[in-house]
């Protein structure tokens, strides 16, 4: 009976380890490899949106160019900028946005999205206003306060798995 507990003890922490380690991952956006990532949120957009530009594990500024909007610069330190798309982007076009960290760069692609008012004083867009739900996707490096904390609760669990392991029967009748 000792053996299933232990067994079940080692199993329940290895798995809480398995889950709790961060993943390894390259980053590949239309074909281009790089050793930072980056993206473009929402990758469809309606001429005169906004888009946020997000970069991950870059350690110096990244340079964002488009044809369908000016020149952005992401400061070292920085994960997003946003940047408002130009109102003269042709609807079903796909426009090519590179990013550029120290010397190497990768591309990914942003849609405009069909119809909008060729005036756009005339037919002025409703306030939206979303959830705001903070930056989402995936977290580049490392947090110490989440990793420590992580650690202590695996090692408590497994301290309390290895006490109630090592309980005598007779324990049990008090």
């Amino acid at each position: 009976m000792r053996a299933i507990r232990v067994a079940s003890a080692a199993l329940l922490g290895v798995t809480a380890l398995t889950l709790t380690a961060p993943a390894a991952h390259a980053v590949v956006a239309n074909n281009s490899v790089t050793s930072f990532g980056f993206s473009v949120v929402p990758s469809t957009v309606a001429a005169g949106g906004e888009v946020t530009l997000r970069v991950d594990n870059c350690n110096d500024d990244t340079r964002v160019s488009s044809g369908v909007f000016d020149t952005v610069t992401i400061p070292k330190g920085h994960s997003s900028r946003t940047t408002k798309v130009d109102w003269d982007a042709k609807p079903g076009a796909s426009y090519r946005v590179t990013f550029t960290c120290g010397g190497e760069s990768g591309h990914t692609d942003l849609t405009i999205a069909g119809g909008h008012p060729s005036d756009p004083t005339q037919y002025p867009l409703p306030i939206q206003r979303g959830v705001h739900a903070g930056e989402g996707g995936t977290v580049a490096g490392f947090d110490l306060g989440e990793i420590g904390l992580g650690a202590a609760l695996i090692v408590g669990s497994l301290t309390v798995a290895y006490h109630f392991s090592r309980r005598r029967p007779s324990d049990d009748a008090s």
